[in-house]
């Protein structure tokens, strides 16, 4: 360990190269703000499904169980994208915090900084890649009948 800086310049260098992991920080607040939006439609259709008075014939149709199925997949899809995401904004509170140690206390932190913002950066990407295919099979099981298609009888809620 070395001595404290004794520059109140190396602190103002180190706040300014925060900053950028900072409002990373915040783009990925508001990505998980979308995530978990998703999750709760998701959960609160499938509540919708198994908690009401349903006929015994639509309890046993193929097409309750597969959106069943397919509500299941989903909510393991946006939970992973909420854990990935969620882990990318740790990574990123650890190289600010690695940031101002490395200045405090005049410690060679470059590697420690360099492994968890790249870190961070794979788990985002793992995230987006899990809310990616969510939507993806979002829009696949939900087709919204237009003028010229035939249209199909309308559900009591949207899914």
């Amino acid at each position: 360990m070395g001595n404290p800086p004794t520059d109140l310049g190396d602190l103002a260098h180190a706040i300014q190269l925060a900053l950028a992991p900072v409002f990373l920080l915040t783009g990925i607040a508001g990505i998980l703000n979308v995530m978990t939006g998703r999750l709760a439609r998701i959960i609160d259709r499938g509540r919708y499904l198994t908690e009401r008075e349903l006929p015994p014939a639509m309890v046993a149709s193929s097409a309750y169980r597969v959106e069943l199925a397919s509500l299941e997949f989903r909510r393991h899809l946006a939970s992973s994208a909420i854990a990935a995401s969620t882990l990318s904004a740790l990574l990123v509170c650890v190289v600010i915090a690695s940031l101002f140690v490395q200045v405090l206390l005049q410690v060679e932190l470059r590697w420690v900084v360099g492994a968890m913002f790249t870190g961070s950066t794979m788990a985002l990407v793992v995230g987006l890649g899990y809310f990616l295919r969510e939507v993806h099979l979002a829009t696949k099981t939900v087709r919204i009948p237009t003028a010229t298609s035939s249209p199909r009888p309308r559900s009591a809620t949207p899914s």
